[in-house]
């Protein structure tokens, strides 16, 4: 009786055991389902299954799942543009931070600052009413036009320095076109001491004419001041940028904020009803948290941002919708400096923006010690809705073992090395 009372325990825990097995096994199943084997080829879809933070980036985040299908990703190519001298490149003559470029009558427009001074910059404390602190310092703001994009005709000064106190008496650079009802206005920083001196004060001034040749008449105003005590912008406004969205005009711009010698940078928003202002800064500013220089142009509905430089999110692309929650649509490399590009549709408050395919930048630091000066230079990209060109997708740059070494360790790097070195073999 023992033995028959035992074997039916037996049976009951193989039953018992079977079951759960058989329990376990529905589990596995249901798991399976829920988190799926994600397949061989990419689906353009997103996939139901539970998916990585990594793919639900890549579904959630970008416009497509590839480099090679996202409008808003291209690299981009250099070309050295004719028309402008630099004085055998001496440090006496300087050209940067181009405006967007517009197509008037035939031509391409450009406006740009321009330096020219007995000498090449000599810091804030050796500067004086002729020699400039830095590159950009006792600029004028000039303009060139093209039939082509690559050979340009430089026509002279657009913008003059005015007669001290007025805003920009010390410099007005970095200037940007708006058309708005049949009018032109050109925006630029006004600075009223030797940049260097403290914290580039330049707040925002304009001009306006009725062609781009002017001749421009100044508003002799502040239109978007510095911050108030303690705001990120309280020391300087730069790259003032306008666009036309949503019937009103949006002016972005950058501010450095922080510490001397670690700057950082971001992007914001003012707009207005009336180019004369007043202006209103957005509450969310600042609605970029990177980039050095300011550019965006149309795109489908919204805006899209050329993020380059300083900052997390440097070497983006970015879109909003409403022009103020940027994300990011795309990372690259060998973004232009200062890109100012050809944005066709950048005054025409448009719902289907079509992007852009090039524009102009500069280049800095040239001429070497003593002799600092900047130029301008083309770029080319594929960030358009109206065209696929295969070679601006290619996901990556291919650089030589050349440029990589020109990254090489600096002396000071090398001798901690050194002495890192040292003490972990003595030891």
């Amino acid at each position: 009786m023992n033995k028959a009372l035992i074997y039916i325990g037996v049976l009951s825990l193989l039953f018992s055991c079977n079951q759960n097995l058989s329990d376990s096994s529905e589990l596995d199943e249901t798991e399976e389902l829920k988190y799926g084997i994600f397949p061989q080829t990419l689906p353009e879809v997103k996939p139901e299954f539970k998916l990585s933070r990594a793919l639900e980036r890549l579904y959630d985040n970008y416009p497509a799942t590839k480099p090679q299908n996202n409008e808003l990703f291209s690299q981009f190519k250099y070309t050295d543009i004719k028309g402008f001298d630099y004085n055998n490149h001496d440090g006496t003559i300087s050209r940067r931070d181009p405006s967007k470029v517009i197509f008037y009558n035939g031509k391409y427009y450009v406006w740009y600052t321009y330096r020219n001074t007995p000498l090449p910059p000599q810091g804030a404390e050796k500067s004086s009413d002729v020699i400039p602190s830095a590159d950009w310092d006792l600029g004028e703001i000039w303009y060139a036009t093209s039939t082509d994009g690559f050979n340009w005709e430089e026509q002279g000064v657009a913008i003059k320095r005015p007669e001290k106190p007025v805003v920009g008496w010390r410099a007005v650079t970095t200037a940007d076109i708006l058309k708005w009802k049949g009018k032109y206005y050109l925006y630029y920083q006004g600075f009223m001491e030797a940049s260097g001196k403290r914290g580039d004060d330049c707040p925002v001034a304009v001009s306006y004419a009725d062609s781009p040749d002017g001749p421009w008449t100044p508003y002799n105003q502040i239109v978007i001041p510095n911050g108030g005590e303690g705001a990120w912008d309280q020391y300087s406004i730069h790259d003032p940028y306008p666009l036309v969205h949503n019937g009103k005009i949006y002016l972005y711009y950058k501010s450095d904020f922080g510490e001397k010698g670690d700057w950082i940078r971001m992007q914001g928003l003012a707009t207005a009803d009336n180019p004369l202002g007043p202006f209103t800064k957005h509450p969310l500013n600042p609605v970029i948290s990177s980039g050095h220089e300011t550019s965006l142009f149309p795109f489908k509905d919204g805006i899209a941002a050329l993020v380059y430089k300083d900052g997390n999110e440097h070497n983006t692309v970015q879109f909003a919708q409403d022009g103020v929650n940027f994300e990011i649509a795309s990372i690259t490399e060998m973004m232009p400096y200062a890109a100012a590009p050809f944005v066709p549709d950048a005054f025409d408050d448009t719902k289907d923006g079509r992007g852009i395919t090039w524009g102009m930048a500069h280049f800095i630091a040239l001429g070497g010690k003593g002799k600092f000066h900047s130029k301008l230079t083309r770029f080319d990209c594929d960030l358009s809705l109206d065209l696929h060109d295969p070679e601006m997708k290619e996901p990556r740059v291919n650089y030589t073992p050349e440029d990589y070494f020109k990254r090489s360790l600096s002396n000071k790097q090398k001798e901690r090395i050194e002495k890192s070195t040292a003490a972990y073999t003595e030891n």
